[in-house]
Formats: structure tokens, C-alpha cells, sequence
């Protein structure tokens, strides 16, 4: 299947008309043109006689930015009056095309700041003129990409058909990205940064940034400790202080870098100091426990039918799947809880949670803060699910995991604190394209799907080919074209990253897994889980055993099978808890009627403790080669080379719609459930989202789309640094509460301890 057949369902219809809007907006643009002008007019006749070689730079950037300013209007005016075709409807006007004509406006704020500045300091004693002469470069040199992209979206729309943000696949869309490759990235990156976000997001992204650069110093140096502190000191000094070199070393980040750099720089929000936050600044909750479900036959009904549950084996063979149990209060039914008279009752809700991470990083840990948040306001269970992460673990691992997980909570949502009457699903960026690639595979296999599903700034198209939106991953300080494009190919697979053994691929990340056994894993996390907190509360606890705890059912001790069978179970569920308490205790099974309570300390300091160290020296040297391939890896990003990516793209891509849910059949997508997307016009994955939506949209399918101004992409990991992202997340919150619609519910009779039928 094409994307031409992707698109067919989007297109307009023809009653669509330009708004009103559009044309004020475009009479505001223009008066602010000409007031640009001016002020470029004013200070290029102000140096033109400055005889001084920063005099006659600057003289030159104020009459380039006249030019290019010149250029680019008729190209705003002719993009104005397309732009609307693209929309999903007049109330929701956005798609890459019109993001462009908002990043020109905030380019001309932008320049006007940097030309009142000139104008006003110019005359000063004090008037710096290297430094200024260096910023207005960067601005000219800016309007000058600017006017390069809206080229591209000119020869994008050509290669489209009309209404479709996706090129055609006959267009040559590789020969598009040779071309952008001409684009001059470093003023994205340079004193520009972020100035087409809010104001209050401009920040955090340079802090990220500036982090990511200094982090690539580590990743790719060799030497002592002391040298690489000493190297860390001076390189960040000069990246702080010299925002051209740190622009230089993104975009050789972007161009030359793998994805395990990509994996490395996101799992920083996995590191022991990240650990804390959660439960220092955000929302306290009650429950927060690591589960690990075992991978073994399940089966579930619908209606009469009885359907067994694939169980994921992809890549890297059978291995439990890890999810994380979030809520704001205690219920009764929830695992670990016990019986006490304080417990809320369940809920009729629960809400199924992915992250986001690009498929190859991250996970419920680094996403807690929001979903703490979530979990108080929509006052339901969320239950996060870890799924298995690429290069190692590629297509179809991840999904596997996630529809295991989700059937596994299907028929056991009595444990976690709900009845299940409502089941929605809600993710962000790689997390929403698995779990509407999993809401496929329920329809296709007749499993119950979900009632709803919340998808926030969801990648559709797992493709290369361009739309205008992709174009925006040319400066986008989050999301570069070089990191997309790795991850999409780290998570389709392409042969580079597993290796074979004994018939099947094994992932080399987990190849030193085979020097201890799964419950030598389980002590040594009782002590100390990389994935927990050091306070953490463990629990060895069977579902299947509390399930009897609360129906009160007397069993004899003399049925050994069912009795062994009931604690040959006991291994496989961890609970990792992470409450808000002071509990330091670990409960230990130590025979088949008896659990004992004892000290973390005590229960590390076993003969297993050898056997963990040798396991975990032999992981660390892992690590290090795989981060650290050769000593002259530093060279990479350090020298200047002939580099394309498109000698690494260049793979054969599977039209298959677990992978770009767009190319899913219509009769799938007519049954899918109520759905709520939620993206930002500044988001590489914009045209995917609007796409989706307008193809669900035609079918009669029910969708809301809605769009944010000034955000990134990844906006919900910044609720708590930016007040625009926190309001961002409590609008998702209210999102999904729409679709739980737990009021719309008939009055609850006495639950059963069972599931009831979803």
C-alpha cells in the first residue's frame, strides 16, 4: 500500500474555503514586514560608512535581511492561499505548512528585537559591536534558511497531491532530503535557538541543549576521570560562551552520531539523581509499584469466543514484561494493599499508559511526573507499561509487549484497584503509535479494545517520506532530523543490532543476562533496582494468592498441585513499590505457608552477591564498548566530512500498519474507538497527527483533534519547569476524563471480584 492510498481519505472536501482569519493574519504579517525593513534600512545606512570590519559585516547582515525578507513575502502570500486545504477542518486550522508561516512570524519578532537593540545601543560607549556583529549574523543568516525551507514546502506541495501533506512515492522524496541538506542549520542552533517556541520553553531547551553537547564530549572521550573532568570544565565553558561552536557540534551530533548516542543522552532521565524527583516535586501519591508480569498462556474472552493472547517472544525471547501501578489513593483489590478498612473502594476506570522515547529510550520512571499528576485528577489507577526498547528489541518486540499487557490487565483489573467498566489508553510520541498499533491488532484478533484512546504528538507514518512538517526536524532542538530518522530505522530493524543464537536473535544488551538466573535478579533488585528508588519498598507478592486472600476461601493444604502450582507463581510478580511512605521493609516468601519480613541489608548479603557483581562488572564492560566503540570515535563529530543520510536510509521500509497505523484498511479504522489526539504546530510528527485524524475523521470514525501553539514535541516531560506545559498536561487530563466518561455509567451494583466482560 502507498501513501498515495494513505491520503486518498484527507483530502478537502470542496466546500472548504480560506478563513477569514487567514487573510487579517496575513495583513498583520505584512505590516510587520515593512516595519522590519525599515528598521534593517535604518541600521544598514548607520554602518554603511563604518570603515571597520565588524562596521561593514553588520552593514551587509541589515541589507542580506532586506533581501531575504524580500524573497520570502511572495512565497508567504502564495503558501496563505493553499494552506487551508491542508487543515483537518476550519475550527482546527494547522499542518506543517501553515507551522512555517508562524515560525516567519516569530522570526520577524525575533529580527526586530535584535534591530531595536542596534538601534538603541549603537550609539553607546558601551555598544559591543563583535558580539552584536555575531548576532546579527546569526538573524541574517536565519531569514536566509527560513527562505530556503519555504523553497522545499514550494517543491513538497508539487510532489503531493492536492490536500496531501505526504509527498508521492514516485516524487523521489530522497532526492528532496539531498536537497534540504543544503539548509544552513547551525543558525537554528546558534544565539536563534528556540526563538520560535514560548518564551518560557526557550530555557529549558538551551539547558538541554547545552547538555546534550557537553554529555557527546563524555560519550565519545577517552582517558582518566580526571581528564574527562578537566575536559568537561573547558568544553563547557566554551560551548556557554560561544554559541556558534555549540550550533556547529549539534548538527555534526545530528549528521554523524548513531542511536546509541540517542539511547544514552535520553536515559540520563533514568539516573539516580533523576530517581528522586518524582517524589520530591511532583504530586504524592499513594500507590507507585514496578509489577512484573510473567509471559505465559493467557487467554480472553469475548463474548463466546475464547481468544489466546500472543505471547511476546520477538528478538529477544520470553522475559516478563514490566509495567507500573500509579495511584493517587489505595484502592481495595489492589495488589500488595492488603485488607484494610481504609481503602478506597475500585475504580470503574483505569487508564493504560506508554511512553515516549523514540522507540529506543526511556521509560514509565522518566515519564512519573505527569502521570502523578494524571492520577490525582482523573482519580483512576494508571498502569504504565515498559515495553521492550530498540536496537536491541525492534519491531515487533515493543508491540508484543504492549498488547500482552494490555490483555494481561484486561483480566485482572480486579488487582489493580478497578472493575474495568472503563478501559482507556492514553501515550505520547512512541508510547500513542504502539498502542494504536495494538488497538489495530485487538480489532484484527477480536479482542476487547479499549474505550478510548488519548494519543499526544503521534508519529503515523513510520516513513521517509517528506511532508512539511518533517521539514521542521531541521531545527528542532529536541527531535533533529538525524535523531528521527535513527530511531525510525533502530525500531523497524535493520539487521545491525542483534545477533543470532541458536536460530533466533538475541539482543546484545542482554546477552550478559545468561550469567545469572531470574531470581538472582529479583534479590539483587530487592536491594537495589537500577529502576527504582533508593527507599524503594519490595514485595514478592501472587496475584493469584491475594485474589483468594480476599474472597476468604478456605483451602486444603493437602492439594499439593494446586499449592505448588499457586507459588511456582510467586517468583513472577515483583512489586516494586514506590509510595510515599517511610517503608524500608522487604517481604520474603521463605516456604509455601510462611512470608517473613527482613532487612534489604541482610537479604543482599547472600551467596548470590558474588554471582550479582561478576554479572554486573561483566554488564558494565559491556556498556562501555557499546558506548564507547573505538578510541577514535571522538574524531566524529570533531572533524569535517562528505556525510549523507541517506547512505544510511537507504533500507527497504514494510507498508505495514502496526508499524504506520495511517495505512491501516478503512474497515479497520470505521471500528475504531472514541479517539482524542492532541499534538503542537511545531512538532516534526504535526502532518502525521492531522493526517490520521482527517482520515479517521472521513470514515466516521469519532476523533477530536487539537493543536497547541509554542509548544515541542515531548511538551508533557516539561510540566514542571513551564507553567504553558503544565496547563498542556491538565488539558490532556481532561481529555482523557472525556473519554472515560465514568459519569455516563449506570449506578454500580456489588462488584464481583471478577473482571466484568469489557
Amino acid at each position: 500500500m502507498s501513501n498515495e492510498s494513505a491520503d486518498a481519505a484527507e483530502r478537502p472536501s470542496a466546500q472548504e474555503q480560506p478563513q477569514a482569519k487567514d487573510n487579517s493574519s496575513a495583513t498583520a504579517t505584512e505590516v510587520n514586514i515593512e516595519a522590519f525593513k525599515e528598521l534593517c534600512a535604518n541600521n544598514a545606512a548607520y554602518f554603511v560608512n563604518d570603515v571597520t570590519e565588524n562596521g561593514q559585516r553588520l552593514h551587509i547582515s541589515f541589507m542580506s535581511m532586506q533581501e531575504e525578507i524580500d524573497r520570502i513575502w511572495p512565497l508567504m502570500v502564495q503558501l496563505n492561499s493553499e494552506v487551508h486545504k491542508y487543515d483537518f477542518d476550519e475550527n482546527v486550522p494547522g499542518n506543517g505548512y501553515r507551522s512555517f508561516l508562524g515560525i516567519i512570524t516569530s522570526a520577524l519578532t525575533y529580527g526586530m528585537h535584535v534591530n531595536k537593540k542596534v538601534c538603541l545601543k549603537r550609539e553607546s560607549v558601551l555598544f559591543r559591536k563583535t558580539t552584536i556583529t555575531k548576532e546579527v549574523e546569526a538573524c541574517a543568516q536565519l531569514f536566509a534558511s527560513l527562505q530556503s525551507c519555504l523553497q522545499h514546502l514550494q517543491t513538497i506541495m508539487k510532489w503531493s497531491q492536492p490536500g496531501c501533506l505526504f509527498a508521492t512515492e514516485h516524487a523521489a522524496p530522497f532526492e528532496l532530503i539531498a536537497q534540504t541538506e543544503d539548509i544552513n542549520q547551525y543558525c537554528f542552533y546558534g544565539r536563534p535557538l528556540g526563538f520560535q517556541f514560548l518564551e518560557a520553553m526557550r530555557g529549558p531547551l538551551r539547558f538541554i541543549t547545552l547538555s546534550m553537547v557537553i554529555f557527546s564530549e563524555a560519550f565519545y572521550n577517552d582517558g582518566s576521570i580526571f581528564s574527562k573532568a578537566r575536559n568537561s570544565f573547558l568544553t563547557t565553558t566554551k560551548y556557554v560562551s560561544d554559541p556558534e561552536h555549540r550550533a556547529k557540534r549539534v548538527v555534526n551530533i545530528s549528521k554523524n552520531t548513531d542511536v546509541t548516542f540517542c539511547k544514552a543522552f535520553w536515559f540520563l532521565a533514568e539516573s539516580e539523581l533523576m530517581q528522586y524527583l518524582p517524589s520530591v516535586v511532583a504530586q504524592s501519591v499513594a500507590v507507585c509499584k514496578v509489577i512484573n508480569i510473567p509471559t505465559e498462556q493467557l487467554t480472553i474472552t469475548s463474548g463466546d469466543r475464547e481468544i489466546n493472547v500472543p505471547i511476546p517472544n520477538a528478538h529477544v525471547g520470553s522475559k516478563p514484561v514490566h509495567v507500573r501501578l500509579i495511584s493517587h489513593v489505595a484502592r481495595e483489590g489492589m495488589v500488595g494493599e492488603g485488607r484494610s478498612s481504609k481503602l478506597a473502594p475500585p475504580s470503574r476506570g483505569l487508564l493504560i499508559h506508554c511512553h515516549g522515547g523514540g522507540f529506543v529510550a526511556q521509560s514509565s520512571k522518566s515519564h512519573e511526573t505527569y502521570l502523578r499528576q494524571w492520577a490525582k485528577e482523573l482519580n483512576v489507577p494508571i498502569l504504565s507499561i515498559d515495553y521492550s526498547l530498540a536496537p536491541g528489541a525492534p519491531y515487533p518486540r515493543g508491540l508484543e509487549d504492549v498488547l500482552y499487557a494490555y490483555c494481561w490487565a484486561l483480566k485482572n483489573c480486579h488487582v489493580l484497584g478497578s472493575t474495568g467498566e472503563r478501559i482507556v489508553v492514553a501515550g505520547d510520541s512512541a508510547g500513542a503509535n504502539l498502542l494504536t498499533a495494538m488497538t489495530l491488532k485487538c480489532i484484527d484478533l477480536g479482542i476487547p479494545k479499549p474505550h478510548g484512546l488519548f494519543l499526544a504528538y503521534v508519529p503515523m507514518f513510520l516513513n521517509f517520506i517528506p511532508s512539511p512538517a518533517r521539514l521542521l526536524s531541521k531545527m528542532d532542538p529536541l527531535l533533529p532530523f538525524g535523531f528521527l530518522a535513527r530511531c525510525i530505522k533502530a525500531y523497524i530493524g535493520s539487521g545491525e543490532s542483534s545477533t543470532h543464537m541458536n536460530g533466533r536473535a538475541v539482543s546484545p544488551d542482554t546477552e550478559s543476562f545468561e550469567e545469572i538466573s531470574e531470581s538472582d535478579l529479583v534479590e539483587l533488585q530487592a536491594h537495589k533496582s537500577p529502576t527504582s528508588e533508593m527507599s524503594d519498598t519490595l514485595t514478592y507478592a501472587s496475584l493469584t494468592s491475594q485474589v483468594d486472600d480476599q474472597r476468604d476461601v478456605s483451602k486444603d493444604n493437602s492439594s499439593e498441585p494446586e499449592t505448588s502450582q499457586r507459588f511456582d507463581l510467586l517468583d513472577k510478580f515483583v512489586l516494586d513499590s514506590d509510595t510515599d511512605t517511610d517503608g524500608t521493609k522487604i517481604a520474603v516468601v521463605t516456604s509455601k505457608d510462611k512470608v517473613q519480613t527482613v532487612e534489604p541489608e541482610s537479604l543482599f548479603n547472600t551467596t548470590v552477591q558474588g554471582r550479582v557483581s561478576n554479572f554486573v562488572s561483566k554488564w558494565k564492560g559491556k556498556m562501555t564498548n557499546l558506548v564507547r566503540p573505538n578510541s577514535s570515535a571522538a574524531s566524529i563529530l570533531d572533524i569535517e566530512r562528505e556525510h549523507s543520510l541517506l547512505d544510511e536510509l537507504s533500507f527497504p521500509i514494510p507498508n505495514d500498519p502496526y508499524l504506520s497505523p495511517i495505512l491501516a484498511s478503512d474497515d479497520v479504522l470505521k471500528q475504531f474507538p472514541n479517539t482524542h489526539i492532541l499534538t503542537v504546530h511545531l512538532d516534526p510528527c504535526l502532518d502525521d497527527c492531522v493526517s490520521f485524524a482527517r482520515k479517521l475523521k472521513n470514515l466516521g470514525s469519532p476523533i477530536q483533534l487539537t493543536i497547541l501553539d509554542g509548544l515541542p514535541h515531548g511538551f508533557l516531560n516539561f510540566s514542571l519547569v513551564c507553567k504553558e506545559a503544565y496547563e498542556a498536561s491538565k488539558l490532556c487530563a481532561m481529555k482523557i476524563t472525556d473519554l472515560l466518561d465514568l459519569d455516563a455509567l449506570p449506578p454500580l451494583n456489588i462488584p464481583s471480584p471478577n473482571c466484568p466482560s469489557t
